[in-house]
């Protein structure tokens, strides 16, 4: 199963676009051997100053067909990294194609883009910055993908 965290927006440069990219590289690398042939970053731009709506509806139809969306919302579910970790190894075993986990943009997603995903999850009740989030989410792929190798690189309580 192909996985990919896709981002609404670009970052120019700096060690926040540095960091993500560092544990995406490592996410791919760790997950050639699990199952997940190939992981990583797509960013969306969404054309002219469209609204929250109409970058779900921009994105949306850039999405894989058949994808299973993981969709970052404050109104998400909190999981644990074994729980997200268990959740990709599910959806790989059950023979799906690709997996997208998606970060909005500053004003979040369209109801619509909640409405279908396979999991609308978030990092807890703080709001955090979009390049942050950026990092956490390529952080916990490779965290999953660790767990699943049963690297020491996860350690529970």
């Amino acid at each position: 199963m192909k996985l990919s965290l896709g981002v609404v927006g670009r970052l120019r440069g700096g060690p926040e676009k540095d960091l993500a990219a560092d544990y995406i590289v490592r996410a791919s690398t760790l997950g050639r051997g699990l199952g997940f042939p190939a992981v990583d970053l797509v960013e969306y731009h969404p054309k002219g100053k469209a609204d929250k709506a109409a970058i779900t509806s921009q994105v949306m139809s850039a999405l894989p067909p058949g994808c299973q969306r993981i969709v970052l919302d404050e109104r998400g579910k909190d999981i644990s990294s074994l729980e997200f970790s268990h959740m990709l190894a599910r959806w790989r075993d059950d023979g799906h194609a690709h997996g997208v986990l998606l970060i909005g943009g500053a004003d979040g997603w369209d109801h619509s883009m909640r409405e279908g995903a396979a999991a609308v999850l978030r990092f807890g009740a703080w709001t955090w910055p979009h390049r942050l989030v950026r990092i956490m989410a390529a952080e916990q792929m490779y965290r999953a993908l660790s767990i699943l190798a049963q690297s020491p690189y996860h350690r529970e309580g």
